[in-house]
């Protein structure tokens, strides 16, 4: 009867865990930036629907899959490593295991981080936080790198977003200002701006290109 109970409690955890799952991807890994980008890329160009939002997540699915690779397969040989003997008083061989295995993931946000955001969150968790616990806080801990990481990964999708949307800005006034001095104010811009920047951005290799530039940006 006891392992029966155990069993449901074990696979009430196991299903709590992958509901945490998309919320852990968006958080902790690059598809936020990726996902940001290629979405400023869309209305840049000027088409609301192409590619698909669906679509655009799965490209960015894609991708953060190929750039987490090294970490994930870190991630799965420390969780199947076997359990080295530990002392009494050491932390249960489960939760050591847990910590363990996020280590690569840790090091992959302390890599990917801005440090001014890890310290200011450190600086408000002193002051949030219980004493006790805030005197033990550290700017690598979880709970405060994982709301800088996310930040920085924020702060670095505008910054690229930004300097996207310059070109596209560019040929939209080009586009703008050859119409009204044509005399042909009635023509909508975007009946030309829009095939002129999917012409352009096809000619140069763009999404290979940025697709490639976001990959490398986690070197």
């Amino acid at each position: 009867m006891l392992s029966g109970n155990y069993d449901v409690v074990s696979f009430s955890v196991m299903l709590a865990m992958l509901a945490l799952v998309p919320l852990m991807v968006v958080t902790t890994t690059s598809f936020l930036k990726i996902s940001m980008v290629l979405l400023v890329l869309r209305n840049a160009i000027g088409v609301q629907q192409v590619p698909p939002t669906l679509a655009i997540y799965g490209i960015s699915l894609a991708l953060s899959l190929f750039v987490m690779a090294p970490t994930a397969q870190e991630m799965g040989r420390r969780a199947t490593a076997p359990v080295p003997a530990a002392p009494a008083n050491a932390p249960t061989p489960l939760l050591a295991r847990a910590q363990d295995t996020f280590e690569p993931m840790r090091a992959f946000m302390l890599k990917h981080s801005n440090p001014d955001q890890r310290e200011m969150f450190l600086a408000s968790a002193k002051k949030l936080w219980p004493p006790d616990v805030a005197k033990e806080a550290r700017s690598s801990d979880a709970l405060v790198l994982i709301p800088a990481f996310v930040v920085s990964e924020l702060q670095a999708g505008y910054e690229i977003g930004f300097l996207i949307y310059i070109p596209f800005v560019v040929i939209d006034l080009l586009i703008s200002n050859l119409l009204m001095a044509l005399g042909m104010q009635q023509v909508s811009p975007q009946t030309i701006t829009i095939p002129l920047k999917l012409l352009l951005f096809t000619l140069v290799g763009g999404w290979g290109k940025l697709l490639n530039a976001l990959a490398m940006s986690y070197a």
